[in-house]
């Protein structure tokens, strides 16, 4: 075999060789997983913020993304130190937003106890509710605020966790920590009735589909690999051992 007739024999095997990781350019996952099927989008009278860290960007498993995907008229903007960044700095500098941060510690106002009408008074009816959210690890959202002198001084939300996070292939520090997708979701059902969006309609579980959907995608991948690694599989038989023959 000659090298033009290599060259041409690897082209070939090359070309029919399935691209497994080819990705998609939406959800950034390989096609395999890609969830884009079941991502409905919907208007959730509040335009959400996310705010991106760097390296959640790169992960696989990116609920901020996610989040984006859904939301109608939300933000995706990576970084870190968001001082001068141009994006986010028009958003807050708008006099038609009321700009809010989804934040936990001792300066937030915590939605979980209040009533629907206690709720409805923290907000200007006249501006759009713009909630900001960090998407990182617990880690790096203190990195991130710590930085973003224009972030420091947004009001702060938080809520009380209802339920375990259902993120079960990614290990939370507690299991009062949610995802970004479900702190969504959760922020969406305490205040949805005050921005005028019909809670009651679920339109906002569409988040949790996506997301759930994902979870077992994720955890069928893990349990198929678990099963392809499982030395009792490769056993060998007591008459083909090395002893019998």
């Amino acid at each position: 075999m000659n090298l033009q007739q290599y060259l041409e024999q690897r082209k070939q095997q090359s070309e029919a060789t399935p691209l497994f990781r080819e990705l998609c350019l939406s959800c950034i996952q390989p096609r395999f997983s890609c969830y884009c099927h079941h991502i409905e989008k919907f208007d959730p009278n509040i335009d959400f913020v996310i705010l991106i860290h760097p390296i959640e960007v790169r992960r696989r498993i990116a609920t901020g993304r996610m989040s984006h995907l859904c939301l109608e008229n939300s933000f995706l903007i990576r970084g870190q130190d968001y001082t001068h960044d141009a994006s986010v700095n028009e958003i807050l500098s708008d006099p038609n937003r009321q700009c809010m941060i989804l934040y936990p510690g001792k300066t937030s106002q915590n939605l979980t106890p209040m009533t629907q009408g206690e709720r409805r008074g923290l907000f200007d009816q006249t501006k759009k509710l713009t909630l900001f959210v960090i998407d990182g690890t617990w880690a790096s959202a203190i990195k991130m605020m710590r930085q973003s002198q224009n972030l420091l001084n947004l009001p702060r939300i938080c809520f009380s966790p209802e339920k375990p996070s259902n993120f079960r292939v990614r290990k939370q520090p507690h299991e009062g920590c949610y995802s970004t997708i479900e702190a969504i979701h959760h922020t969406i059902e305490l205040l949805g009735e005050s921005q005028g969006f019909d809670v009651s309609s679920r339109q906002h579980d569409r988040l949790l589909h996506v997301f759930d959907s994902m979870v077992e995608l994720q955890l069928s991948f893990i349990k198929t690999a678990d099963e392809v690694d499982d030395p009792k599989r490769y056993r060998v038989p007591r008459f083909l051992s090395r002893r019998a023959v």
